[in-house]
Formats: structure tokens, C-alpha cells, sequence
């Protein structure tokens, strides 16, 4: 079989128990929230840092979050101090 013939192994969603590891323990609805966006795991990485303030990931691009990692960080900002929910 040509490598281009091949099927994909990459996978398009994060698993439940992969954005738990990332994101702490969070509701189910924000988990489903972040399975629905299609997010990559680094998407869900900085949209977690930011969340958690942490400041190296803040300055280091100096932009205001756009597309998907915009979308995470309202997903685990939304009701709650997100940094309550990691502990």
C-alpha cells in the first residue's frame, strides 16, 4: 500500500481523559465544550496557561488570543475561576 493510500492516524479530537490531564477537573460541559471545538493539544495547552495566568505564555507572543485557543480559554474561564477548578 502507497503511504498516500494509507489511513489517517491522526486524530481529530482530544480524548475526555486528555483534556482532564491538561485541563485539571473541570465540569462535563466544558469538557464536551473543548471535544467539540476540535481543539489540538497544544491549542488546549495555551488556552490552559492563559486560563491559569501563567505570565511566560502572556508575554511571550504579546497577542490577544484568537480562533480556537480563544475559544478554550472562554470554555474554562466562563462561570468559574479557572484556577479554583485545578486545584
Amino acid at each position: 500500500m502507497k503511504p498516500e493510500e494509507r489511513p489517517s492516524t491522526t486524530v481529530t479530537h482530544l480524548a475526555r481523559s486528555a483534556i482532564l490531564e491538561i485541563a485539571g477537573n473541570i465540569e462535563d460541559a466544558k469538557v464536551a465544550a473543548i471535544e467539540a471545538s476540535a481543539a489540538t493539544i497544544e491549542q488546549l495547552e495555551e488556552a490552559a496557561a492563559w486560563a491559569s495566568g501563567l505570565s511566560g505564555v502572556m508575554s511571550k507572543e504579546r497577542q490577544p488570543l484568537s480562533g480556537v485557543v480563544a475559544e478554550i480559554y472562554e470554555i474554562l474561564t466562563a462561570d468559574e475561576d479557572y484556577r479554583d477548578e485545578r486545584e
